[in-house]
């Protein structure tokens, strides 16, 4: 029997509850295909800071490192908000990325024919999408230096820095090229090249490393440009790759065209490991009520069949249970539409276990 160590970060709010709707869904998984998950549990964000006064334990990070792959639920929350910067739940993703080392963040964006409703855009409009964020995620003005706040002549001053160096762009490209060669060959490459010099380097780092693949179609397009075509016509893109700071704008963004963040999975992929994650956040205003959507932790589960341990076959299974449900009328508040039967996290987990 084959036999993956997995570490689950349920995180905080409502992250341990969707959490748990995605480890149901698992052990379904793993009764069908005769293989064994093992699972790990710590404590990241603010459920660390509470307990131990840091949002990443290093024993956390060990975890992580050793495992075959990462399950997160969700960090932060007004709660820690009065803490030092340093010492926020949130410091706990970037010090997860840049520990593991996970550059490459994939958000796909499906909108589920169910669903079209749900979204404040026109069914024509939406129909049939299926695209995918590539972000890169160790560069920009996320990690770059100088940065932080300072006094200058009187008054202070906040400093970000942009910055990339050629070969974590070159990475990140060659991720997002052979993502699109398994595709529709379709890459566009999103950046500030008229503007920022940072991303002028990215724009001629993308054209050089597409000569590697001339089986693949390569466009550029301006940052401001991609964010009004995401919502004009979405249709026309296939892959996306763009910057750590650009990224993190359009794929909020574009979960918009699927009706609900509560929709929307992701992964995050290094050379060894991978974590993933929804794209929700911990939305602690609703957190203990029940009443959360585990599908994009139970389709981030999903992911990390497909793409850490190969299970692709189960991954179209808890995929597919997904759309059933779904075709069947079952919502949570966050995609509720007329005539569809609300049910909360517990029962939308049940549900899907099921069809599985």
């Amino acid at each position: 029997m084959k036999k993956y160590n997995i570490a689950v970060l349920p995180g905080d709010g409502i992250g341990p509850e969707v959490m748990n709707e995605a480890k149901k869904v698992l052990g379904i998984v793993a009764k069908h295909a005769g293989v064994q998950f093992e699972m790990e549990e710590g404590l990241v964000g603010g459920a660390a800071c509470d307990r131990y006064g840091i949002p990443l334990p290093a024993a956390v990070l060990e975890m992580a490192a050793a495992a075959d792959a990462v399950l997160l639920g969700a960090v932060g929350g007004p709660k820690w908000e009065s803490l030092d910067y340093s010492l926020r739940p949130e410091r706990a993703l970037l010090g997860l990325r840049s520990g593991l080392g996970l550059y490459a963040n994939l958000r796909p964006v499906v909108v589920f024919e169910e669903l079209i409703d749900a979204s404040p855009l026109k069914p024509e409009v939406i129909r049939g999408i299926d695209l995918l964020i590539v972000r890169e995620l160790l560069g920009d003005i996320y990690f770059g230096q100088p940065r932080g706040v300072r006094v200058e002549n009187g008054q202070r001053i906040g400093i970000n820095t942009m910055v990339y160096a050629e070969a974590d762009i070159r990475r990140i490209m060659k991720s997002a090229f052979e993502l699109a060669r398994g595709r529709q060959k379709k890459l566009l490459s999103v950046d500030k090249a008229n503007v920022l010099e940072a991303t002028e380097l990215w724009r001629d780092v993308a054209t050089e490393t597409g000569r590697d693949y001339p089986d693949v179609e390569l466009q550029h397009m301006y940052v401001d440009n991609c964010a009004m075509q995401l919502i004009r016509n979405p249709g026309q893109f296939d892959v996306i790759v763009t910057s750590n700071m650009f990224g993190d704008i359009l794929s909020d963004e574009a979960s918009m065209l699927t009706g609900s963040l509560g929709m929307q999975p992701s992964a995050s992929q290094g050379e060894k490991t991978a974590l993933y994650e929804p794209s929700h956040g911990s939305a602690p205003d609703i957190a203990g009520k029940g009443i959360a959507n585990p599908l994009a932790a139970i389709l981030s589960m999903a992911m990390m069949l497909r793409h850490s341990f190969g299970m692709s076959e189960e991954a179209n299974a808890v995929e597919n249970a997904v759309r059933l449900v779904l075709k069947e009328g079952f919502r949570t508040v966050d995609i509720r539409q007329e005539g569809a039967a609300i049910v909360g996290a517990r029962a939308m987990g049940d549900l899907v276990a099921e069809k599985v």
